[in-house]
């Protein structure tokens, strides 16, 4: 026997059709390159939605097709999401941190057919134009007087370009599976690889997302995402604020400019945010060298990367915030899980909280979790077992675009992430490393994240990367690669003798190699392949 309920597709068009009827006032504020401070509601963020799909469906676009854009955090890149989507194309999010190379595979790879982005992305077009035979236009997302001149492009203003459309527009009935929006992985192991979104994958993700156990968003919040637009749909926090009738802070291309985004949590009232480590600790650095204060600022999320418990207490400490972990993937949509205290742990003494805070957090509903051995054996959640983790769920990828299976997903419908983690007898996750970072040293693994966050603990380093090197006896032995502080002298011993009493006398890394800057992925992850090609060298 079936229910009696109405078959109601999960669109991205049913989100934006809410926000504009329940919440037509609340604000959206943006940082652009022709605009310090814009300022609209909903109501006229989705009349200029209308018109873009006025004019989008002007060029001949067909259902499906992949419109790309290469944008900061702002409005217009807002209107973006909402109009290809609804309008049945597909909204093709490009990091514009990867190299010119990976730009060029992924374009053509998804066969774009138009492409919007920011003023100062136009050189980067102009170097690749020639090799993207798909492209049929660009879009520049500005007005008219502060339009770039090119001898290569035949660029089109976005302001003109919606200029005279009408503010109604008649969407398509989209089934609720039909794809919404693509983007690539990193493709630190290869060439990207493409996860393309579905409208009822995205609509379940924003709202498992902004649930009380998970971002915990309501209409009383000021967000602004830190996160780029172009990873991961911003963590799904263009829709999970619309779903909820959030005003939004969008810091355009100041993601990591301290004064800026200081006045914005302080002028508009900002009390979430989220973003990688190395956007708080930045942040938190330029907010004690000032002397400022974001009273109004309750909770971050960390992702990214793993996060120092020192970091997270100095928020808690210094600014009185709530620094959470989380953990996902592009392939997730992405949010897996993320740290919230349960009931029975509220009287945890502090040692056993800081254990826990440093930790990827609980899973979140939508997301089922395994952990298995390289047998493929399934693993208790013991706290001390730990293998392979396999996800599944309705917003996880069962494959990747326009490509042949790969052997991350598995026949019986499991995900395999990469990460090596446990699970305590809680429920938390912590990932002890990638499988293809662990090191095996005489038999027995050794966690390169684990490593990381001893080395950054040290009040005299700012960052460090653990890595195996070959050894003639134990197979593998572990080194780390770290970068001091300013004006810090610590040597080499000093750091490896900081592991002492920390962990087991075997793990602690035998060389240490001091480097002026570590090599980072565009998504902003330690690239260890970089380091391993320096010592094969």
């Amino acid at each position: 026997m079936n229910g009696l309920m109405m078959d109601f597709p999960l669109t991205i068009t049913s989100v934006m059709d809410y926000a504009k009827k329940v919440y037509p006032n609340v604000e959206i504020v943006s940082v652009t390159s022709d605009n310090p401070r814009h300022r609209y509601t909903y109501k006229d963020a989705f009349k200029r939605v209308n018109q873009l799909s006025n004019a989008l469906a002007a060029l001949g676009l067909q259902q499906g097709d992949r419109v790309a854009t290469l944008a900061w955090n702002d409005y217009r890149h807002f209107e973006l999401y909402y109009s290809v989507s609804c309008s049945g194309y597909v909204c093709h999010t490009i990091n514009p941190r990867l190299f010119s190379e990976q730009i060029e595979f992924i374009v053509n790879h998804a066969e774009d057919q138009y492409l919007f982005t920011d003023p100062m992305f136009v050189p980067v077009i102009e170097g690749l134009i020639e090799k993207l035979p798909t492209l049929k236009g660009v879009i520049v997302l500005t007005s008219e007087e502060h339009m770039p001149s090119s001898d290569k492009l035949d660029l089109i203003c976005y302001e003109n370009f919606i200029a005279g459309h009408s503010e109604e527009f008649n969407y398509p009935q989209l089934e609720e599976n039909n794809a919404s929006s693509l983007c690539y992985t990193s493709g630190t192991t290869g060439n990207p690889k493409g996860v393309l979104y579905s409208h009822r994958s995205t609509v379940l993700h924003g709202l498992g997302s902004g649930a009380p156990n998970a971002f915990n968003i309501s209409n009383r919040e000021v967000v602004m995402p830190i996160v780029p637009m172009f990873h991961v749909n911003a963590w799904s926090l263009p829709y999970t604020c619309a779903l909820s009738g959030s005003k939004i802070v969008f810091p355009g291309n100041k993601m990591a400019d301290g004064p800026t985004l200081t006045s914005l949590i302080n002028d508009e009232g900002v009390t979430f945010s989220a973003g990688v480590p190395t956007v708080w600790l930045a942040l938190y650095n330029y907010l004690k060298a000032e002397g400022i204060a974001v009273p109004t600022l309750e909770r971050c999320i960390v992702g990214g990367s793993a996060c120092p418990l020192s970091l997270i207490n100095a928020f808690r400490d210094d600014l009185d915030v709530n620094l959470q972990t989380a953990w996902g993937l592009t392939e997730t949509s992405p949010l897996g899980s993320i740290f919230t205290l349960k009931p029975e742990l509220d009287n945890a003494s502090e040692e056993e909280l800081d254990k826990l805070k440093v930790k990827q957090g609980l899973p979140i509903f939508g997301v089922d979790s395994k952990i298995v051995d390289f047998e493929g054996n399934e693993l208790p959640w013991d706290g001390t077992s730990f293998g392979q983790l396999k996800v599944r769920g309705p917003w996880v990828a069962k494959a990747y675009y326009n490509m042949e299976k790969t052997d991350a997903h598995e026949e019986d419908g499991w995900f395999d992430t990469g990460d090596i983690v446990t699970y305590d007898k809680h429920g938390y996750m912590q990932i002890t490393d990638r499988s293809k970072d662990l090191i095996k040293s005489g038999g027995e693994w050794i966690s390169s994240i684990e490593l990381e966050n001893l080395a950054v603990d040290h009040p005299e380093i700012a960052e460090a990367a653990a890595i195996g090197y070959e050894h003639e006896k134990w197979g593998e032995r572990p080194m780390i690669f770290a970068v001091r502080k300013e004006g810090s002298t610590v040597s080499a011993e000093e750091l490896i003798a900081s592991y002492q009493g920390k962990i087991a006398k075997w793990c602690i890394p035998d060389i240490v190699e001091f480097v002026d800057e570590l090599p980072h992925t565009a998504t902003g992850k330690l690239d260890k392949k970089v380091l391993r090609q320096k010592l094969s060298v």
